[in-house]
């Protein structure tokens, strides 16, 4: 890889360059839904932050495994031991099974992602589909010494694995016993330990056999056996929420480098949250908004301009007037691709290489979307600077649509393609071209009805020259185009 791509590792807290750990291929894996509820601007900003890693990574040559989850199991109310399983209490509440909401809601997602224009990963496995390999997990840390039965269930022993909060920072048992987010429990030897696989109580619905008897898996447990699973013990990058870092990533390469003795991760990667008002975006919190429902207002492409100027490490706060400065700006750009296709070619140049060096440096920097859409306006300001002035030479314009194309379409995905653009220019024209030929022909009736033929004949005549005929009939006056 010839480009110098770095990116901030939450677990060194650095910015780090960076190395493949097998030549040319990417692995990366980034924490899912749990699929109990319609997905909202936090997911959006999550899922097209990490879309715009994997296209940039593919841009520079990588080949990219890509694996997201789906959690349709196992992630309980409190987002620790305790409460009841999310897609449990969502059945309840609905009246129906689990696994139908699992999948009415997995379809939801991936319907909203499709409009974001998100890239579906290569692997999307489910938790439920993996409990063979989870229960599996669960067995190889009892036989280390890492895990231990207590009544039907199995927990992680933190005080056996000495990195436990390395990820977080929370590593003295003090801090982990404060930050933690459960009650002290009988079967526990010690607060800080953590569920890898739950006893099914009466009325669990959602439950397997497992040597301990009827349970289920803990969330923490499905990350750390899909990834190796199909990444191998040891990944390049591990993606999710920078609330997830404690307890869910911590948990993940605990449980994950005691079965294994290998780094688990070698770049964390943590995306920050939507506020509103600079309060955490959440379905717990109910301030979250419903993508299907701004869907409804806006273009899912501004939604997805208005993620992306902000930094995937910085907090996004939401508002209906920065989605609608963002539209000003989405809408501009489009008009200037427009614009580019259908100018005609004259002698005017641009220094291309001055502006692919910027955005590649932005990319390159952690991935710095903000800074990208601004190298990408910059262009768009000179593009129009010169289609006022000279115009472009043939092979200007064709390395401006290139460069359009390439970065502000395949890499950040905020370009409409050429055939949706003109086409919707078409349906805008012919809705236009609509309304002015009933304001004219109603004028031409007017005329005619108080006699005035030649007013009649004069508007008649003049849109024939302009190619539409008009014919007078029994109804009243038609209008069409004449064939070329």
């Amino acid at each position: 890889m010839s480009s110098s791509l770095a990116i901030y590792n939450s677990l060194s807290r650095a910015k780090e360059t960076f190395e493949p750990l097998h030549p040319g291929i990417a692995t990366i894996y980034v924490c899912g839904p749990t699929v109990y509820g319609h997905a909202h601007l936090g997911h959006a900003k999550s899922y097209v932050s990490f879309d715009v890693v994997v296209r940039w990574m593919r841009h520079l040559g990588l080949k990219v495994k890509y694996v997201q989850n789906i959690t349709d199991v196992g992630h309980l109310t409190d987002d620790a031991d305790e409460g009841e399983d999310k897609i449990q209490k969502q059945a309840r509440l609905e009246k129906t099974e689990p696994m139908e909401i699992a999948q009415y809601y997995t379809r939801s997602f991936y319907e909203d992602m499709d409009k974001l224009g998100v890239l579906r990963p290569n692997i999307a496995p489910t938790a439920t589909g993996h409990i063979p390999e989870q229960i599996a997990l669960v067995q190889r840390l009892i036989e280390t010494g890492h895990a231990y039965e207590s009544g039907g269930n199995v927990y992680f022993a933190v005080d056996s694995f000495d990195g436990y909060g390395k990820l977080s920072g929370r590593t003295d048992q003090a801090a982990l016993q404060a930050g933690g987010r459960v009650a002290e429990r009988s079967d526990k030897r010690n607060v800080s330990d953590f569920a890898l696989w739950k006893k099914a109580e009466a009325g669990h619905i959602m439950k397997w056999n497992s040597p301990w008897g009827e349970g289920y898996p803990g969330w923490h447990l499905e990350c750390s056996a899909m990834s190796m699973k199909y990444l191998g013990e040891t990944i390049d990058i591990h993606g999710g929420g920078m609330e997830n870092k404690f307890p869910h990533h911590d948990c993940e390469i605990a449980q994950s480098e005691a079965a294994t003795g290998k780094p688990y991760v070698r770049y964390w990667m943590h995306n920050n949250m939507v506020t509103v008002d600079g309060v955490k975006m959440g379905k717990s919190l109910k301030n979250f908004v419903n993508l299907k429902e701004l869907f409804q207002t806006f273009d899912p492409l501004v939604i997805r301009f208005f993620i992306l100027q902000s930094h995937y490490r910085s907090p996004l706060d939401f508002s209906e007037a920065a989605i609608r400065a963002s539209q000003s700006g989405f809408e501009k750009l489009q008009e200037t691709y427009k614009r580019l296709l259908e100018s005609s070619e004259s002698k005017g140049q641009l220094d291309m290489a001055a502006f692919e060096s910027k955005i590649t440096d932005a990319l390159n920097d952690d991935f710095n979307t903000p800074v990208a859409i601004s190298v990408i306006f910059e262009f768009v300001k000179a593009v129009n600077g010169a289609l006022d002035k000279d115009g472009l030479d043939a092979a200007t314009k064709q390395n401006a649509l290139e460069y359009l194309e390439t970065f502000a379409g395949e890499v950040l995905g905020i370009l409409k393609n050429r055939e949706e653009l003109l086409a919707g220019e078409s349906s805008e024209s012919a809705q236009t071209l609509d309304e002015v030929m009933a304001v004219l022909l109603e004028l031409r009736k007017e005329a005619r009805a108080s006699k005035d033929f030649a007013t009649s004949d004069k508007i008649r005549d003049l849109l024939l020259q302009r190619g539409i005929e008009v014919k007078d009939t029994k109804e009243g006056a038609t209008w069409s185009k004449k064939k070329a």
